[in-house]
């Protein structure tokens, strides 16, 4: 259960990295990476805990699941909340710069605070954050896309955590 757990992790991590195509098959990377998750999730639930190696590579492929995999979510609940949000006639707000690696490097310094037992580095990092996007936030209209994200993209981080987390315990 330990190995089919880990397989799971690391085609989590290989679906999101698939490019998204258009119409249906858009959903495809996020429907793939939510659902090979979810089996990760029931399998480490069963499963033993892991130890030595296994809890070696479990660590690492949550902290890869947890990175890749928000490249295929953050985007699809972007086009969900744009879908559902009132139009008020204003051009669509500029994606933020810097934002897909800005996502990465947080969803990796999330999922390794869940790992070593630290939850309060969430707090830190999603403080670092606010506080180097303020300036960009204040002048523009920004705010409700880099909330939509920074939150797509922490949800994902805690869940393929919880995932390495439940392979260990």
């Amino acid at each position: 259960m330990i190995v089919a757990t880990l397989v799971l992790l690391a085609l989590t991590a290989v679906a999101a990295t698939v490019p998204a195509g258009t119409g249906i098959r858009r959903w495809l990377p996020t429907v793939a990476v939510s659902s090979l998750l979810a089996a990760a999730a029931i399998l480490a639930t069963v499963a033993g805990p892991a130890y030595g190696l296994g809890h070696a590579v479990g660590v690492v492929l949550s902290v890869v699941a947890a990175a890749l995999g928000g490249t295929a979510m953050v985007p699809t609940v972007f086009r969900v909340a744009r879908r559902q949000s009132d139009s008020t006639g204003d051009d669509p707000v500029e994606p933020l710069r810097g934002g897909l690696t800005i996502g990465i490097l947080e969803r990796v310094a999330v999922a390794v605070s869940i790992l070593a037992g630290w939850p309060e580095g969430i707090a830190i990092v999603l403080a670092v954050k606010g506080l180097a996007r303020y300036p960009e936030l204040r002048e523009s209209h920004a705010s409700e896309q880099f909330i939509i994200g920074t939150f797509a993209s922490v949800l994902w981080a805690l869940a393929a955590a919880g995932v390495g987390t439940a392979l260990f315990n």
